[in-house]
């Protein structure tokens, strides 16, 4: 894998977003707004910033419209440039400006059977290449898109990387937390993962994010990886009690930048508020707003 250049990504998009009902029942959670643009669509663009040239989309049966999004609408241009909206033409076209770099393909998981065994379903389409992957929970504001940190780092080390970010004491019973050892500025091999640990019990107060390079062994251990007793296969457990046991190397990056969650409805809607107010167009008016109420 020398100097191998990582051109794809895996963007899961199959869960049930359970903490999202009753609405992610008929809008899937992935094409909920974050400003005014959907929430996975933070996830493509810092993917497409990051140099991957190819998307390989992990889909439930049921969510296949999320595709229409990416698609070109011939029908809907020429309805707004007979109405002379050329405002709104103008960012339709914007966002097809920015697909037309990049292609896009997908699989199925049928089952919600965990993170891993959605990871696992583009192994075929990975064709045993180092590749990014991309979790739409969390969004990742940097100058430095997020997996292109993570790239530079693996040009250096060709072992899987997970993203970390610090999180306060009282919050690091939410995570997963890495037990580590220090490498570098912001770089550490990973020793061990814990659970959502007390902080008492917590090794670090580094969390894991949704954000990894992932090497063709971490494929080869999530097939032969045992379900849990929930019946999911999940990675951050194939990464401690498999590969670390086995004495894998596995490096964590702790990641520029602001981690905007959106795992719940909570979270969400704080990150939706935070990127509102900073919006340069609608920013202003919404301070004058908030000022009034």
């Amino acid at each position: 894998m020398n100097n191998v250049e990582i051109k794809k990504a895996i963007i899961p998009l199959a869960g049930l977003a359970i903490r999202f009902l009753p609405l992610s029942k008929v809008a899937s959670k992935e094409l909920w707004p974050l400003v005014d643009l959907p929430m996975f669509h933070y996830v493509i663009e810092e993917a497409r910033n990051s140099g991957i040239k190819e998307l390989i989309f992990v889909l439930s049966p049921d969510k296949k419209n999320i595709l229409d999004y990416l698609k070109p609408s011939p029908k809907i241009e020429k309805i707004l440039k007979d109405r002379k909206k050329e405002e709104v033409l103008e960012e339709v076209k914007k966002i097809e400006e920015l697909f037309k770099t990049l292609s896009f393909s997908y699989v199925l998981q049928k089952k919600p059977l965990g993170d891993g065994h959605a990871v696992l379903q583009a192994a075929k389409l990975v064709n045993k290449e180092p590749v990014a992957c991309l979790f739409v929970d969390d969004i990742i504001e940097a100058r430095t898109p997020a997996v292109l940190q993570l790239t530079k780092i693996f040009k250096t080390c060709q072992k899987p990387i997970i993203g970390l970010y610090r999180v306060a004491q009282e919050k690091i019973s939410h995570y997963g937390i890495v037990g580590i050892e220090k490498i570098a500025n912001r770089l550490f091999k990973i020793k061990k993962i814990i659970e959502k640990p007390s902080s008492e019990q917590a090794p670090s107060d580094l969390a894991i994010v949704g954000r990894y390079i992932l090497t063709p062994d971490v494929f080869d251990y999530l097939k032969k990886a045992k379900p849990n007793k929930r019946g999911e296969i999940i990675l951050a457990d194939v990464f401690n009690n498999q590969m670390l046991r086995d004495g894998k190397l596995i490096y964590g990056y702790e990641l520029e930048g602001e981690w905007l969650e959106c795992g719940d409805k909570l979270r969400w809607l704080k990150s939706n508020l935070y990127l509102s107010l900073k919006h340069p167009k609608y920013g202003p008016e919404l301070k004058k707003y908030l000022k009034e109420i």
